[in-house]
């Protein structure tokens, strides 16, 4: 997709790490300059930089909390200022505490739901409104997850955020079809970040993946592919849409990766 996004202007949140960084990259690698949004790894966000002015793009840094609505505004229209133009909007900023609802601490329960749900609505509703006034269309993807779907347990809040995600993301796109702005998601299936360390150790990784579908974890490569590919001028006539990128998780559980049978 190289210079497929040429003259383009993207915003990228939670572009310090994992999914977030490698789409800013492969954002600017397609030619477009990237507005980097980041609240925590800020030596991350430093290098996604450095990495984008290599490949002759303009990088600029935002340290902004997604879940401040003036902040997030502020920054879009910074980023607008600065960079002249808004076309693409990538909603990549997450935040998960695991424990059961019943003891769930509040703080974290609440908080999961301001930066995953909120974050992505704050940022796609300013990204939008910059788009609608250019008058020339635009593309937002927003990073969903199978969470949305499957009730996986001591995740309620972000189960909970991630639902929300998809419906807004639908919503949106209905109300936008006037604006040929298009809004779409992404299901990654289980990708290997640094933030899935909050969670498991590597060795915990390492005996779980065989047993995922694809018999591996996703690399955040892998999933910026697709999300370039929805935000690509090319993908003109998908909006409404979650592409899967998610190695066969939603495949009947007992296929077989061997093709075998029951």
């Amino acid at each position: 997709m190289a210079g497929s996004l040429t003259g383009k202007v993207a915003l990228v949140t939670g572009a310090s790490s994992g999914i977030g960084r490698a789409v800013a990259v492969q954002l600017a690698a397609a030619g477009a300059d990237v507005a980097l949004n980041y609240l925590t790894l800020p030596d991350g966000a430093e290098e996604t930089a450095a990495r984008i002015e290599a490949l002759g793009r303009k990088a600029v840094l935002y340290r902004v909390d997604v879940s401040d609505q003036p902040a997030v505004e502020q920054m879009v229209a910074d980023a607008v200022a600065l960079l002249g133009r808004l076309d693409v909007f990538v909603s990549a900023a997450a935040y998960s505490d695991r424990e059961p609802f019943h003891t769930a601490d509040m703080a974290g329960f609440r908080k999961t739901i301001d930066v995953t749900m909120w974050g992505a609505f704050y940022g796609l509703r300013a990204a939008c409104r910059r788009m609608i006034d250019q008058g020339d269309g635009g593309a937002a993807v927003l990073v969903s997850s199978p969470h949305a779907q499957i009730a996986f347990p001591h995740c309620m809040a972000y189960n909970m955020a991630k639902a929300a995600l998809d419906q807004m993301m639908r919503t949106a796109a209905a109300e936008l079809l006037p604006h040929k702005i298009r809004v779409n998601g992404v299901y990654p299936g289980w990708t290997d970040t640094p933030g899935e360390r909050k969670f498991f150790t590597d060795a915990m990784i390492a005996k779980a993946a065989p047993g995922l579908p694809w018999g591996r974890l996703a690399t955040p490569d892998e999933i910026a592919r697709a999300v370039v590919f929805l935000a690509d001028p090319a993908a003109d006539y998908i909006t409404g849409t979650i592409l899967h990128v998610d190695g066969g998780l939603f495949l009947p559980w007992w296929s077989k990766r061997d093709g075998g049978e029951l």
